[in-house]
């Protein structure tokens, strides 16, 4: 499950607000470790997408993978991490995957039933089975076999609100000094990476005292 709420009624602490973009395979392995680190310290997850394409760009920043000695690192780096957490992966042969279309769809689905089921789809599809997200026919193989109406998928994807607020979501997370995903916002306090997510155990702590 993606999302985690409290089981203590008497009071709530702040949730973790999370920056994420499916193109990215630290991400991947951070979305399946949050939900249990939110749920053990009582609070929720703010999911919130961006495109991290935009915020590369507003930084003159690249990935990276695009650097061979560091995507190299990085492939064994991530292999160690999944191995460690015991969480399915397996790097995306055709990465990198214009990833513009999926964020807009998790805006879309964000505040309905589905949002857990497509994110977790779409992460599935990304770094456990890899396939060709970048490929509309592919696209709309994996989301029908997930049980989504394509057709519903490809008019939301095109609203101009759900792609105001995909770029509204990027300019917030440019505003806080966010500089790649996962990004994680804990009493204001930032993380940056998947291999940070003790020191966001540690932060919820803090909090509560």
């Amino acid at each position: 499950m993606t999302s985690s709420r409290s089981p203590r009624d008497n009071y709530m602490l702040p949730a973790i607000q999370f920056y994420f973009d499916f193109g990215s395979p630290p991400t991947y392995l951070a979305s399946r470790m949050l939900p249990a680190i939110a749920r053990d310290a009582g609070v929720a997850i703010d999911w919130r997408p961006v495109l991290l394409g935009g915020i590369f760009k507003s930084l003159g920043n690249t990935s990276p993978m695009d650097i061979s000695q560091k995507a190299d690192w990085m492939r064994r780096d991530l292999q160690q991490w999944a191995r460690k957490w015991n969480v399915p992966f397996e790097f995306n042969p055709f990465f990198p995957v214009n990833t513009l279309t999926l964020q807009r769809g998790a805006v879309a689905y964000q505040n309905s039933p589905l949002f857990d089921r497509y994110v977790r789809t779409v992460f599935s599809a990304m770094w456990e089975k890899p396939q060709n997200l970048n490929d509309p026919a592919t696209l709309t193989t994996v989301l029908s076999d997930a049980g989504f109406d394509a057709n519903d998928f490809l008019k939301m994807v095109a609203s101009p609100e759900v792609k105001a607020r995909l770029r509204t979501n990027t300019e917030d997370a440019i505003s806080r000094g966010v500089f790649g995903c996962p990004s994680f916002f804990v009493g204001g306090e930032m993380f940056f990476g998947q291999d940070r997510l003790d020191f966001v155990s540690d932060a919820l702590r803090d909090v509560a005292r």
